[in-house]
């Protein structure tokens, strides 16, 4: 298989992923609705700093590209990692925060059904 047909499927395949989320959406939100009514409380609303943070929150980020990115202070977000974490929201590495549930990009936004 060449290279360009490999990164071709990669492409199609990344597009398949994306439509699958957007059509699964609904179920996971029931299947999540506890930990995303704890998120929103913790988190806040909004377009807000904490907001912010927790849309980064992939793990691929350490805190510190974290508050680069979003401008968060660095003590809210230790103090934000720590609420996710005390609330079983975050896996892996705190210093390389990763949400357990997915959430939307409009997650916080104003407005939007939950």
């Amino acid at each position: 298989m060449s290279e360009a047909s490999s990164e071709q499927m990669l492409a199609v395949l990344a597009e398949m992923r994306d439509l699958l989320r957007v059509i699964a959406e609904p179920a996971i939100a029931e299947r999540d609705k506890k930990l995303r009514e704890a998120l929103r409380s913790i988190a806040g609303g909004g377009k807000g700093n904490r907001p912010r943070a927790v849309l980064l929150m992939d793990g691929t980020r350490t805190q510190a590209k974290i508050v680069e990115d979003c401008g968060i202070h660095k003590g809210q977000l230790s103090e934000l990692v720590k609420a996710l974490r005390e609330a079983g929201l975050l896996k892996g590495d705190p210093k390389q925060p990763q949400l357990t549930i997915s959430i939307p990009s409009n997650f916080f936004d104003d407005g939007e059904e939950r």
